[in-house]
């Protein structure tokens, strides 16, 4: 039994309470454990004080014994707090993750970046439709925090895709559905993170990795650094237990890797600055990875995401091992130690190159493959959050219909549906009726839900099937200073390109609202006539919304291949209502002579 809208957000309410609560007890442990170091701290100084004032005892030796124990229970603590520290991180993502749902389906702001960076004024629909920015489709959707996950959810809307491709995607939909619960754990674990600096890893590792590497590729370098930890350590163990000779030979030892960590210094940087820092960063993406191999995936589209045989969440983590060693250079003194006992800064490169050579391929994918889940991932909350939403029939022939369609931007509280259906063959269906009665609002409903539908995403309908169709727009045309283009010359403008488009693409669809605004109302008609009946004689399905009713006329011209239909208007008591339900036939009531009325400026003749 599907869940209610209701039922959902008392569900999100629910997982927000307990994540919270798990915050707050998190916490209480932290400090509690804060408590302990001070304590273990001043333990460590009572066991110095009574050192210093004991015997050269059996009694010094356990205290001396003593000593230790807080130093090693204070590093014991000091990794625990970490770790409690990363969980705290973790649930605060979650938390997010699970307040922003409940926003969205309280009307609130989706927090998700909302594609204004992919409006673009000459795509054929996206702009007129609201596909793109502020209250927007793809802000509607946008579930994804990568830089490919934003990308390709936005491609997803505003290309034309192919009937099997669809039908694929809506399995890996459904399937994704199934397992929606799971997913806010991936996305907490992505949400947080530099996303710049991982695009600057993958760039790395796909580019520029492997030459800058190169320089540790000698065989003696690396035998030598292989051998150098058993040399430093014999020859301090020499000039403790054998001769103060030893000791000489050790200094000049460190002196030349010290020398030799020098010289080397610009290309291990090069190396460093490209990954320093990332180990949270990469075991978060780790993590997120291993969510997607820990599903047995049924669906098609999804198991083709997959191209590596071995775990890549494991190759990460191995990566961001090597990196949190490599981090020990940020520590001026641990760093210099480190290099000159052990060569470490060298030690790490060989250890990250013999990881690029095996692994990066697959890592490179891997990371940009996330994105494909968080686009899945977000149809599938959408089907989640809108359980009355219906996935749509893909066809071959020719169709479109639908059932209760309502525009899914507009709340659920206001929205009015409406049922609406093609001919067996293409027509013009003309749209008339007075102004705010719905007629743009309705243009905008049915192609917004055929974006969703392309999409593989539910609609905002009980029901729809549809066949593909290459959707045009003309509806918000506006002119240009910078370019110098007039109101007309943009409308013109547009109205070739929709021309070459349905000249290119017979299964064109033409949404328009009003044609031709910057114009003279003959030069209005006559071009509105001649651009119906050119989709006419090109047999191009096309839903035109206009205010004149000569447009209406030429159905007696056309009877089979254009239809008529209407928003109507209401007069009560001088009061206009709208009841924005679709009605057969050519308007009969407009509403200009009331609203000039209303502002003293009655028109005679008009009722």
């Amino acid at each position: 039994m599907l869940k209610t809208e209701a039922q959902i957000i008392s569900a999100y309410t629910t997982k927000i309470e307990e994540v919270t609560a798990i915050i707050c007890q998190t916490k209480k442990l932290v400090d509690q454990l804060s408590f302990v170091r001070i304590g273990l701290f001043l333990a460590e100084i009572l066991f110095f004080v009574l050192l210093l004032n004991s015997e050269d005892n059996g009694w010094r030796s356990l205290i001396q014994f003593l000593l230790i124990l807080p130093v090693l229970i204070f590093v014991a603590v000091v990794r625990k707090q970490s770790q409690l520290d990363r969980q705290i991180d973790y649930q605060k993502q979650l938390l997010w993750v699970y307040q922003n749902e409940w926003n969205v389906l309280n009307d609130l702001p989706n927090g998700y970046y909302d594609g204004s960076a992919f409006e673009k004024a000459t795509h054929p629909y996206s702009s007129d439709l609201d596909i793109f920015g502020k209250s927007s489709l793809y802000s509607l959707l946008n579930r994804c925090y990568t830089v490919n996950g934003k990308n390709l959810l936005a491609k997803r809307l505003e290309i034309k895709t192919t009937q099997a491709g669809i039908v694929e995607r809506q399995i890996a939909v459904t399937e994704m559905l199934g397992k929606i619960d799971t997913t806010f754990d991936f996305r907490a674990n992505l949400r947080g993170h530099d996303i710049d600096k991982m695009e600057q890893i993958k760039l790395q590792l796909k580019h520029q990795l492997g030459e800058q590497l190169s320089f540790v590729r000698n065989k003696t370098t690396r035998f030598y650094v292989a051998i150098v930890p058993y040399i430093s350590l014999t020859l301090i163990l020499a000039t403790i237990f054998a001769s103060a000779i030893f000791g000489k030979i050790l200094v000049t030892l460190l002196i030349m890797h010290i020398g030799w960590n020098v010289l080397l210094g610009p290309k291990i940087n090069k190396v460093f600055y490209s990954f320093g820092g990332s180990s949270n960063l990469l075991n978060g993406y780790a993590l997120a990875i291993s969510w997607t191999e820990s599903h047995n995936w049924e669906s098609q589209y999804i198991k083709n995401l997959f191209i590596s045989k071995v775990p890549v969440s494991k190759e990460i983590k191995s990566l961001s091992k090597i990196i949190q060693n490599f981090d020990a250079r940020l520590n001026i003194i641990v760093g210099g130690i480190l290099n000159a006992v052990l060569l470490w800064d060298l030690k790490c490169c060989i250890n990250l190159d013999q990881w690029y050579q095996s692994s990066s391929k697959d890592v490179v994918s891997s990371l940009n493959h996330l994105g494909d889940f968080e686009e899945i991932i977000s149809l599938a909350t959408l089907a989640y959050n809108k359980p009355t939403w219906a996935f749509p029939i893909i066809v071959d022939d020719f169709s479109l219909a639908t059932e209760n369609l309502a525009h899914p931007l507009i709340p659920e509280s206001i929205s009015v549906t409406n049922y609406f259906e093609f001919d067996k063959m293409p027509t013009v269906d003309v749209i008339t009726g007075s102004n705010m009665a719905g007629k743009s609002t309705f243009l905008r409903t049915v192609g917004i839900n055929m974006v969703l539908a392309y999409a593989a995403a539910p609609v905002c309908a009980s029901a729809m099937q549809l066949s593909i169709f290459a959707i045009n727009t003309y509806m918000r045309i506006k002119d240009s200073l910078t370019e110098s283009t007039s109101t007309f010359k943009a409308e013109l403008n547009r109205l070739k390109m929709i021309l070459n488009n349905v000249a290119h693409d017979k299964n064109t669809l033409v949404l328009i609202d009003e044609m031709l605004r910057g114009t003279n109302s003959r030069d209005k008609y006559l071009g509105s006539k001649v651009f119906v009946e050119k989709l006419i004689s090109e047999k191009t399905p096309a839903l035109f919304a206009t205010h004149d009713l000569q447009l209406a006329d030429l159905k007696d011209e056309y009877p089979n291949r254009l239809r008529n239909f209407h928003f109507d208007i209401q007069v009560s008591d001088g009061e206009m209502r709208f009841d924005y339900k679709l009605k057969q036939g050519p308007c009969a009531t407009f509403n200009a002579a009331i609203l000039l009325a209303e502002i003293g400026l009655p028109v005679e003749g008009l009722p």
